[in-house]
């Protein structure tokens, strides 16, 4: 589902060895796997003192004895835990490839998983599956067959081709799906890539030049006119770049909702027949819907109205390419990986052929996979324990709320309505998704992508003009992560996320309130940090807030981002705390939020220390413990520049630092690192 917003996460790339991997390592369930528990005191640096490296000393140990596996850009708790699921789902998928009693979704997987692991089959075949695509744009005789020929394109392959459009919830009205048309065409992760000029950012171009060149090389063309439509094309994107927001201004919902009916875009965009267009995506009935960037809509206009015929031609066949090569023979896939993984996260070779193949299963019938994975792995026992938890978290944000000095009674009574309006989506969906209509075929993996893909684009586009489901999720039930929709007003952790480290039903509550309670509690502040906070009890777009307490609001968050920008990343590179702002307010606020929820359910216990630890430290060490992470340093500049997270050791060090009830734990002095003489606090 398209949002207005991105869900906002808690918290892994694409990335060969020989297929022969899928016969040498048979997979292991999950229940039978070794794991530490909840509190991991081997992962600890006792060496360091927990008041001047929080970070250090609960994760130093962890750090040492977990280096980055060749397969991974980074390596944390998280990517384990993934790693771990992803291989009990090897074990399902290979099962399912070679069973003859299957149910319906057991075939779709277990073929889709049985296409893909053929790499024989996809290297004989080499570019041909792409070729009927590439001979129809070569065919485009003029522009008009041009713009024309991009609906049913965007609509077939994965990926944006000169800008993205979907369906969304109406940011007016939550409860109605409408159109959108957003920016796109980029084949760098962000437009700052195309704009900045610092000797790195030359690099990366140089290197992007050199990527497309070898893509259009494999496709048939010669090396010289490769080059020249390497060119062409990054000219092409550097306009559309320009023309794009930054990631900053995108987390202004004001900035990205601008309702318009279909005539008013045409104005704007006359190049692009937007009625044949919305026909095209099966939305023939559409008269108005949101273009979330006008301006750039302006300049699509002109690059499609002035650049040349065989550019845009060029344009899009490199498109069409790089979206297909992790799917086409091994030498496209290999181009592909190089460059987006290798060059640019610093990953030094593809994951095994089982890995990628699981993760595109889970990828295009994720649910149908999900139901096996729930199954063998999330008890009600479980579901039932994470909800409680969830509710006592939110019944103390409705304490820190009432207790507010800075908010007015006003603001108060909507911050109410929005909290026990929150839906909390634990474990999977309630109601599954119907994959019967979806054509997978054995022996045919392209298709079988190119089928899925479609599947999903019609189902997305189906959506427009009904109403909200509420119910569906927005990640699989086997993800390891979590997040919050602050247009739906839900959190959403699936199972995959509530296992062992992260959180462990065997484990004293301590750990688990520290680590998951924490996570709990950052998805719930989202609501209310500077993106969230702008939409009401039901998902509108709409301030509830008095000027005075908005104020009162960004004061805080700025204390934070104040703090956070001095954190360095990597090299003179710091965190960009005006991106990192929602996430880092969001690791304050659920710490808090978790602590004072843990507090209340042991407030008629007497608790002894474990292990050597009080049970106030124990939360703190399991809070600390998910972040724990070893980061390649192509991987830690890709993150500055796009990921609304910051590093570890700052979600860490950053937020005990403002937390007294840390210090007091540990027995911090005032002039230790992590004691801040003026904390900074939003809920």
């Amino acid at each position: 589902m398209r949002t207005l917003l991105a869900p906002l996460l808690i918290g892994l790339l694409y990335a060969s060895t020989p297929a022969s991997l899928f016969a040498q390592q048979p997979a292991t369930p999950l229940d039978s796997m070794p794991y530490s528990p909840s509190l991991d005191l081997t992962s600890l640096d006792r060496s360091v003192n927990p008041c001047d490296d929080f970070y250090r000393f609960t994760c130093g140990g962890w750090m040492k004895k977990n280096p980055i596996p060749a397969d991974q850009s980074n390596w944390s708790v998280y990517a384990k835990l993934a790693n771990d699921n992803q291989q009990f789902l090897w074990g399902i998928l290979a099962d399912d490839a070679k069973a003859t009693n299957r149910t319906p979704n057991q075939q779709k997987i277990g073929d889709y998983f049985a296409a893909c692991m053929d790499t024989a089959a996809i290297d004989k075949r080499g570019i041909s599956p792409i070729r009927p695509e590439l001979d129809a744009i070569d065919k485009l005789r003029d522009r008009k067959a041009l713009i024309a020929y991009i609906g049913p394109l965007n609509s077939r392959m994965m990926g944006t081709f000169f800008f993205d459009a979907g369906p969304t919830q109406d940011p007016g009205d939550s409860s109605q799906m409408i159109a959108e048309v957003g920016a796109g065409g980029l084949g760098l992760p962000d437009r700052d890539y195309y704009v900045k000029t610092d000797p790195k950012s030359e690099e990366t171009r140089q290197k992007y030049l050199a990527y497309i060149t070898r893509i259009l090389t494999l496709s048939g063309e010669s090396s010289a006119q490769a080059t020249q439509d390497a060119a062409t094309i990054l000219r092409i994107e550097t306009t559309l770049a320009k023309a794009s927001l930054t990631l900053v201004e995108r987390r202004d919902p004001y900035k990205l909702y601008h309702s318009m009916s279909v005539a008013d875009l045409e104005k704007i965009n006359p190049a692009v027949s937007w009625p044949a267009y919305l026909a095209a995506q099966g939305a023939q009935a559409v008269s108005s819907l949101n273009v979330t960037q006008p301006d750039f809509q302006k300049t699509l206009s002109s690059v499609l109205s002035t650049e040349p015929l065989p550019a845009l031609k060029v344009y899009l066949r490199f498109h069409v390419l790089t979206a297909a090569a992790p799917s086409l023979s091994s030498p496209f896939e290999t181009a592909s990986f190089d460059f987006y993984s290798h060059y640019l996260r610093g990953t030094e070779q593809m994951p095994p052929r089982w890995k990628r193949c699981v993760r595109g299963v889970d990828h295009n019938l994720g649910e149908a996979l999900g139901q096996e994975f729930v199954r063998r792995t999330f008890s009600p026992e479980t579901r039932q324990k994470t909800l409680l938890m969830t509710d006592q978290i939110e019944q103390a944000m409705q304490s820190e709320i009432e207790r507010l000095d800075w908010m007015s009674p006003t603001t108060k009574v909507e911050a109410l309505r929005k909290l026990h309006a929150i839906r909390n989506k634990i474990g999977y969906p309630d109601k599954w998704r119907d994959y019967s209509k979806l054509d997978i075929r054995p022996g045919d993996y392209f298709g079988d992508v190119v089928r899925a893909t479609q599947f999903e684009s019609n189902r997305q586009w189906a959506k427009v003009g009904k109403p909200v489901d509420r119910t569906e999720w927005g990640m699989t039930p086997p993800t390891v992560n979590a997040y919050y929709d602050p247009q739906m007003n839900d959190i959403n952790f699936p199972a995959g996320v509530l296992q062992p480290p992260l959180y462990d039903p065997k484990s004293d509550d301590a750990p688990n309130y520290g680590n998951t309670g924490s996570t709990i509690g950052h998805e719930l502040t989202h609501g209310f940090d500077d993106e969230g906070r702008q939409f009401d009890a039901q998902g509108n777009l709409k301030d509830w807030w008095t000027k005075e307490d908005a104020q009162g609001f960004e004061d805080r968050i700025n204390c934070l981002r104040n703090q956070f920008a001095n954190y360095i990343v990597v090299d003179d590179i710091h965190i960009n705390s005006k991106l990192t702002s929602g996430e880092d307010v969001a690791d304050l606020g659920g710490t808090l939020l978790a602590y004072i929820a843990w507090q209340k359910t042991i407030e008629n216990q007497r608790l002894k220390p474990v292990d050597g630890f009080t049970p106030d430290q124990r939360f703190f060490i399991g809070f600390a413990q998910w972040a724990c992470e070893n980061t390649r340093e192509a991987s830690r500049r890709l993150q500055a520049l796009t990921d609304p997270h910051s590093p570890g050791f700052a979600r860490i060090n950053g937020i005990v630092s403002n937390m007294p009830e840390f210090a007091t734990a540990f027995g911090c002095k005032v002039s230790q690192p992590m004691v801040k003489q003026k904390v900074c606090k939003v809920w």
